[in-house]
């Protein structure tokens, strides 16, 4: 059994501790904002937070994960968040929508850590976020507005 800390909430999952987090939440916890996208942590679809930063939930273990905290897009709710999510929306970001909680979970670390990137830090932040139907201009051009709504 692992105690997990999910979105601020103490919670046991009746796992084995070589589980992937993924599949914890997902599966154990019904939480299927977090996608699975290829299970080796090269597409960066199941990013979740863990201690502030981006982690890729496919391939860490829950006992890597057990005492610190684990935020998911169903948690995400900063004020860096809730300027990522705007500017998603009004710069229409999302084509597909299938990558967008793990890009929007990787824009959000960013944003915390470095409320001005530049976009090198961009391109730098989001490396491993792919996207089928490369909306790249669009996401980096919505982390530049949700970054101007943070200054503003």
């Amino acid at each position: 059994m692992a105690v997990l800390n999910i979105n601020g909430k103490s919670v046991d999952a009746k796992v084995d501790p070589r589980t992937p987090l993924l599949w914890v939440l997902r599966d154990t916890l019904g939480m299927t904002g977090t996608k699975y996208g290829c299970g080796i942590a090269q597409c960066g679809a199941c990013t979740v937070h863990v201690d502030g930063r981006p982690l890729r939930s496919c391939s860490a273990p829950v006992s890597a994960v057990a005492d610190r905290p684990v935020t998911t897009i169903e948690g995400l709710s900063s004020r860096a968040a809730k300027a990522v999510h705007k500017a998603w929306v009004d710069l229409d970001v999302v084509q597909c929508g299938y990558c967008q909680s793990g890009q929007i979970m990787s824009a959000t670390a960013l944003l915390e850590q470095k409320p001005k990137p530049s976009d090198t830090d961009i391109d730098h932040a989001m490396a491993g976020n792919i996207c089928r139907c490369a909306t790249y201009q669009r996401i980096r051009a919505a982390i530049h507005a949700a970054s101007a709504q943070l200054a503003g």
